[in-house]
């Protein structure tokens, strides 16, 4: 269901701006979108797992604020991480 710590750690190494970066929208960002993307893959087999549904909707939910705090402060960058995530086709 979630992704693993060495998935994590490549991803955070992935987007990270500077040396030991993890609080960065970018890096929130794209773990959370791993996250969700993981999770989705555990609802299509199990539909009526409501607990991890809520859960999904809160992750969709802190990505979507995440985003709009990019998109208001750094277009540029907001711009090159939808790209680079595959979102918002």
């Amino acid at each position: 269901m979630a992704i693993s710590k060495q998935e994590k750690a490549e991803i955070i190494k992935a987007y990270a701006t500077h040396e030991g970066d993890t609080g960065s929208p970018e890096v929130q960002i794209a773990v959370l979108t791993a996250d969700i993307n993981s999770l989705n893959g555990h609802l299509k087999e199990h539909k009526k797992d409501y607990h991890s549904q809520r859960g999904l909707m809160k992750m969709i939910g802190r990505r979507r604020n995440l985003l709009t705090y990019l998109r208001n402060n750094e277009v540029p960058r907001y711009r090159e991480l939808i790209q680079r995530l595959g979102l918002r086709r």
